[in-house]
């Protein structure tokens, strides 16, 4: 097991953003990096926040980039209202008002995880919008998507009797169950604190219907990926049992003029790319996304 942990401190994290109304909630954004530098959004994944993109953006603002990060609603720091109707379509929109009110034009964009579907979703809504695109392991193919048995459950009819059981054991148990490489217990309790604020974990429930909305617009998710005319970045871990060297070979073949960076090891690399070798992923974004 790692020993040193590559998050910084949560509250440190939290202490250099802000909570903006969006929709009629507060979202979380930070903003790093000089206000006049090239513009990069970086999206997070399920179950977590933004806080997964801490141990790779000093390396993006030293590149000279302005950095913007945020949290879905329902995740991290930002509003978790139990009744919503949790879509990957609002979460969208919900970055597109964070460009607003950020005054962030056009962007290079970054995804993993349940981010890479809001992504493709910018995409297929004005793809000129996004300067570059990079992505990090999640389901960009629907039926390559192979869903843990923890999400299986939460997903299924008893996920609103399983979700208030999640404990910070369980949830650490899952995690390491998607990772190459192993995080130290202080970054999973970190990153649990962010995903149980508030009661977040008993919300998954609602957050997985992702899953089905991937489904219905698979097709164009898909054509929007593909047919991005921009530079195209992956930086994988193949050791991912969700989202990992399955989807890679398609990536290969559907998109053969895209960068790969795969992150082979030893020992490979699992879910979590900007967790378990930050310093290569921030290596492979610098060198793609640096003006």
């Amino acid at each position: 097991m790692r020993s040193t942990p590559v998050l910084p401190p949560l509250e440190q994290w939290v202490r250099g953003g802000t909570r903006v109304p969006v929709g009629g909630h507060e979202v979380f954004v930070r903003q790093d990096g000089p206000a006049d530098g090239a513009p990069v959004t970086l999206l997070h994944g399920f179950p977590t926040s933004s806080h997964d993109w801490a141990p790779v953006v000093p390396a993006l603002t030293a590149a000279g980039l302005r950095v913007t990060t945020l949290d879905f609603l329902g995740f991290g720091e930002s509003d978790k209202p139990r009744r919503h109707r949790y879509s990957l379509l609002d979460q969208a929109t919900l970055v597109e008002e964070v460009w607003r009110r950020c005054g962030t034009g056009r962007t290079a964009l970054v995804a993993h995880d349940y981010g890479v579907s809001v992504g493709q979703e910018l995409l297929a809504r004005d793809p000129s919008r996004v300067t570059r695109m990079a992505w990090l392991n999640g389901g960009l193919y629907p039926d390559l998507h192979r869903p843990v048995v923890t999400q299986r459950l939460l997903h299924g009819p008893l996920g609103p009797l399983v979700a208030p059981l999640t404990t910070r054991r369980r949830f650490g148990a899952a995690l390491r169950g998607v990772l190459g490489r192993e995080l130290c217990d202080a970054d999973v309790r970190q990153l649990w604190a962010a995903a149980s604020r508030a009661g977040g974990h008993r919300r998954a429930p609602r957050l997985l219907r992702y899953i089905d909305e991937r489904r219905r617009h698979a097709g164009r998710w898909t054509a929007a990926l593909e047919e991005y005319p921009g530079p195209v970045l992956f930086v994988w871990g193949p050791a991912d049992p969700v989202s990992g060297a399955h989807v890679l070979a398609r990536i290969r073949t559907r998109m053969p003029r895209a960068r790969v960076v795969e992150l082979a090891g030893p020992p490979a690399v699992g879910h979590y790319p900007q967790l378990e070798d930050p310093s290569a992923v921030a290596a492979a974004l610098g060198s793609f996304l640096a003006p």
